[in-house]
């Protein structure tokens, strides 16, 4: 049986939060400060973890270059390794209005972090002009002021376009691809671009894309060629790294890297082992590891050309199989040998940390270019280990896992013992109140017995299904599985079985149904106060029992109709119990799910009537009718309870619900507590007062009693 009280699941689970807050894609909140004066650093795992722009034991060794006026141009603090842009910008008049003038990159030079050389840009020309203007054909300096100009250009990513982002992937494509007049400048320049374009907006990604998969192709095989100006590039979002290893002196080389709190990568969270017979931890964590096994067959006495490329996200990798709805991204590396065939490679990733969602299972995939897809052929899963993903692959390329998550839902757990106990007393006062109706209806009138009867058997239903179906029967098993299968999506979502819908629709209907006989009775209330002698007309049982037994199959058949899709029961239920939807993607309360207008609506519709017919009840019986021959008064005691019965009867309480969903902080707390003492109770309330209370129950009680005490 679910430990969770009866507050949320009746009203949409509004109150059901997980502990962890943390935005997708984030590691954990920092926890703790380091000794370093005034330079906070994380800790992850027991390891201090620095800022950006501090590194050393103690997170007191700058990692960084100080602000600075290079050839008459102001830059701003800069981390190591990144590019920095002037805060002179192009005039409004120009083409490229508020963008750098010049850029330049924080290098160590004579032992200390300083600026290098700076580059400039004209303030008219376009990614189109460069494009045009890119071509074999030109020299070395004359490809890289065009590849810096790129730069500056893709400078601010919030202000890409699609356009932008494509005319920007194809000019770096022209530059990679002619390896010859590619300097160190040039070099830095094309990554640089590429890593400021993963930080655009994805939505202004093209689909369809043929740059991407070419840019990404030529990056991977330029990372590996031996003829290679520098080693290593290191920018927020992208890292290259080219590398000349001894094949006499390893049998492995091992490639780490971590994106630290800020998920950018500095020269000083990268790792670089080129003498590994295995995937070994590093000195500290990281969030992703690659190990390149050499083929025992290759020539011992020459040098491998070795290239590494790492992705912050998969922006150009865009997957029609996997489909993301989370707002998640995965890093994605390659490892190349160049003309080599590696024995094998294993990758370690950390599992991304999504607020309100737990790991469900995780795939070890590969870009497969010839589907322009991601593909499992050739990877598995290797051992499980506690809190990194690893997988085994017996070739090189682009490789990244992909996560689908579950809601970790948690319970409040402080009203669950009452709500079991509460709910269990109904179940047996409202059976008990039907066979006292039933057996006692010869001296009662048939219509308010036949009305009350119904109450009480579609109240004991709900209260039944409640306690025993409202967990959902086909609850997944959350463990990682074994088999690398490619996932759908980043969401998991048990298939539907059909069991979990069939009872959210009978809850829905049985509920419903409680509420619709509550104004049946309040109708034939108010009837018999206006017509005292008379009685009801004719006709009224039949079309009572329609009503009651229909409209609620109705309001469910609506709501099956328009939300529930066999490939997508979610729209009409919850994943983790078995309840009308109401939260949208984000967990928020959304009026177009059908625990709106499915429920919430139209209960509030008829708790307004009900509520109506109490009130004029109270007013005709705190009044003398001259229509009537008695002269005797009614207590007021006896008119309060009179009252009071018919409000229970009536279910007037869950007018506490909407209170608890209309308030905060401790008055919703309030409200939730008298909402769960009120409705839980509801059939042991209404079983006291009418039935314990009718004088032929305590008639017979007391007779039973004294037969038995003899």
């Amino acid at each position: 049986m679910q430990s969770f009280p009866f507050i949320p699941m009746l009203l949409s689970a509004l109150f059901i939060t997980a502990e962890n807050t943390n935005p997708p894609n984030t590691p954990t909140a920092p926890t703790e400060y380091h000794t370093a004066p005034f330079i906070p650093a994380t800790t992850s795992n027991g390891v201090c973890l620095c800022p950006d722009e501090w590194t050393g034991v103690t997170c007191s060794v700058a990692n960084l270059c100080n602000e600075a006026t290079v050839e008459g141009f102001e830059f701003p603090q800069t981390v190591i390794g990144w590019s920095a842009y002037s805060s002179q910008t192009c005039e409004n008049t120009t083409n490229n209005a508020d963008i750098s003038k010049a850029s330049t990159r924080c290098l160590y030079n004579n032992g200390r972090p300083e600026f290098d050389r700076i580059q400039k840009i004209e303030c008219q020309i376009t990614l189109e002009n460069i494009q045009v203007n890119v071509t074999g054909s030109l020299d070395a300096v004359e490809t890289e002021q065009l590849a810096s100009s790129t730069q500056i250009l893709t400078s601010r990513p919030e202000w890409l376009t699609a356009s932008n982002i494509t005319s920007a992937a194809q000019i770096v494509n022209t530059i990679l691809s002619d390896s010859v007049n590619i300097t160190e400048g040039t070099a830095v320049a094309a990554v640089t671009t590429i890593s400021q374009l993963l930080t655009a907006d994805p939505q202004q990604f093209p689909n369809e894309s043929n740059a991407f998969g070419r840019l990404t192709q030529n990056l991977e095989t330029f990372s590996a060629n031996p003829n290679n100006n520098f080693s290593l590039v290191v920018q927020p979002r992208l890292v290259v790294l080219a590398t000349q290893v001894p094949t006499a002196q390893t049998a492995g080389i091992q490639f780490s890297a971590l994106s630290g709190t800020s998920n950018n990568f500095t020269t000083s969270r990268i790792q670089l082992k080129t003498n590994m017979s295995e995937i070994s931890d590093t000195e500290i964590p990281s969030d992703v590891q690659i190990f390149i096994r050499l083929p025992d067959q290759i020539h011992k006495n020459s040098n491998i050309s070795v290239g590494f490329v790492l992705y912050e996200n998969d922006l150009l990798f865009e997957s029609k199989a996997f489909k993301t709805s989370l707002n998640t991204r995965r890093m994605v590396i390659s490892g190349t040998l160049g003309n080599v065939k590696a024995e094998h490679v294993t990758l370690r990733f950390i599992p991304m940390n999504v607020s309100n969602k737990s790991l469900h299972d995780f795939a070890c995939v590969f870009w497969d270019y010839s589907l322009n897809d991601w593909s499992t052929v050739g990877c598995s899963k290797a051992n499980l280990l506690t809190g990194s993903l690893q997988c085994t692959c017996n070739h090189t390329t682009n490789f990244a896992v992909l996560m689908s998550f579950r809601e970790d839902h948690k319970y409040a757990e402080s009203l669950t013992v009452f709500s079991i106990v509460g709910c269990t007393l109904s179940i047996l006062g409202l059976i008990l109140t039907v066979i006292f109706q039933i057996i006692t209806r010869k001296s009662r009138k048939s219509a308010p017995t036949i009305l009350l009867v119904n109450i009480c058997v579609c109240m004991t239903m709900f209260y039944f299904l409640f306690l025993f179906g409202i967990e959902k029967p086909n609850k997944g098993n959350s463990t990682v599985s074994e088999k690398n299968v490619m996932l759908l999506s980043d969401r998991h979502q048990d298939s539907d079985k059909g069991a979990c819908t069939a009872l959210t629709a009978l809850m829905q209907y049985f509920l419903l149904a409680t509420f619709t006989w509550n104004t049946l009775y309040a109708v034939h209330i108010f009837i018999l106060i206006r017509k005292t002698l008379s009685g009801p007309p004719s006709g009224v049982l039949l079309v009572s029992l329609v009503t009651g037994w229909g409209l609620p199959a109705v309001v469910v058949a609506i709501s099956l109709g328009v939300a529930y899709r066999v490939d997508n029961p979610l729209g009409y239920r919850r994943e983790e119990f078995c309840w009308l939807q109401a939260l949208n993607q984000d967990g928020k309360f959304d009026f177009g799910k059908p625990i709106f207008w499915g429920f919430l609506l139209p209960v509030a519709v008829m708790l307004l009537l009900n509520t109506a017919v109490l009130i004029y009840f109270g007013f005709a019986t705190c009044k003398k009718d001259p229509l009537l021959n008695s002269t005797k008064n009614t207590s007021m005691r006896k008119r309060f309870l009179s009252s009071f019965s018919l409000g229970v009867l009536l279910g007037l309480t869950w007018v506490l619900g909407y209170l608890v969903l209309s308030t905060e902080g401790t008055t919703n707390c309030i409200f939730s507590i008298l909402f769960c003492v009120c409705n839980t109770t509801q059939g042991l309330q209404i079983f006291i007062l009418f039935t314990v209370r009718t004088a032929y129950f305590r008639k017979t009680f007391f007779s039973a009693a004294n037969s038995v005490s003899s």
